[in-house]
């Protein structure tokens, strides 16, 4: 994709991140799930403590999406790994190569970082990210279910 340009996101990225987030809410059919603010993300995305990390895709200086991701570890492999939390491209710039600069300069990071691994989740419905994933030789991981403890459970579960 000509003239896309990939950066660290600052502070000063806030609102669009989360704006990206919410576009991202709505393509995965789960707006009313978006409960973090502005705030969150400059306090917790940005935090001098924080071990995530945003990217920006822009293209002519325009942003048309974003990226989150951490450092996790792998104790079979010794190595740290890569996580990619979330991906989203704005639907006018979709299939014109932005997701697949984004995942290359995240692999870049990866193997600059020594990492093991580069990994991330797509919901079993999302079939154009499905077969994008695929035809950049990412395989899917079917012996691992994920769990997950939120909310009221999460508080519930910590309390006893």
């Amino acid at each position: 994709m000509p003239n896309v340009v990939i950066r660290n996101a600052d502070v000063h990225d806030a609102d669009m991140i989360l704006n990206f987030i919410t576009e991202l809410a709505i393509y995965e059919k789960a707006e009313h799930e978006v409960v973090a603010t502005v705030e969150d993300i400059k306090n917790n995305l940005f935090s001098p403590e924080t071990t995530t990390k945003a990217l920006i895709c822009c293209r002519d200086d325009e942003p048309i999406g974003f990226a989150v991701y951490f450092l996790n570890y792998s104790t079979w492999l010794g190595k740290n790994g890569l996580f990619l939390e979330d991906l989203y491209v704005s639907p006018a710039y979709r299939a014109m190569g932005a997701g697949k600069a984004i995942l290359k300069h995240l692999a870049k990071i990866a193997v600059s970082n020594n990492c093991g691994r580069f990994e991330w989740n797509v919901l079993d419905w999302n079939e154009p990210a499905i077969l994008f994933y695929n035809s950049i030789g990412a395989k899917p991981q079917s012996e691992w279910i994920g769990y997950r403890l939120d909310g009221e459970s999460l508080i519930k579960f910590a309390d006893n």
